[in-house]
């Protein structure tokens, strides 16, 4: 079976009636799990960016609290779950805003976990780069909202 590229599948969408494209969403919405994800999103939490961002904080926040302390081994482990869970659905968004809050709040609990990130080299590592990856974030939004950003992020 061969690849075919987005514009062409943009091209035969448009040929489509509306209920054989409402059948093809839901074909594809039963097939995978992270479509379902995407589609609940843009039907139901695209509208309220704000609702959507607090509850992704809340699932974060209640991830790190569920987090095995008992070696570092297993906190690396849960701590990369947590992330490619808030990377997930940040992509899902595809805004640059949305993206710093989030990922900000991922640094913030990180830093607020015991026992400390910085002991460990594969945690201090993934904070860096994700602090690293925040800051370019931030020089791509609007100037005036790369000040509230900075300063918010400078408290980590």
């Amino acid at each position: 079976m061969q690849n075919i590229s987005v514009p062409e599948i943009r091209k035969e969408i448009e040929h489509l009636e509306a209920k054989e494209l409402r059948d093809l969403i839901l074909q594809l919405a039963k097939f995978k799990r992270e479509n379902k994800e995407l589609l609940a999103y843009k039907l139901f939490d695209a509208s309220d960016e704000e609702y959507f961002i607090e509850q992704l904080k809340e699932s974060i926040a209640e991830q790190f609290g569920q987090i095995n302390r008992d070696h570092y081994y297993y906190i690396k482990k849960s701590v990369r779950k947590i992330l490619r869970y808030a990377k997930k659905y940040i992509r899902f968004s595809k805004k640059k805003e949305t993206e710093i809050e989030i990922l900000t709040y991922f640094l913030h609990c990180l830093s607020k976990m015991r026992p400390d990130y910085s002991r460990n080299s594969v945690l201090r590592g993934i904070y860096q780069r994700e602090l690293l990856y925040v800051k370019k974030c931030i020089s791509q939004v609007h100037p005036d909202l790369q000040l509230d950003y900075r300063q918010e992020l400078d408290k980590l």
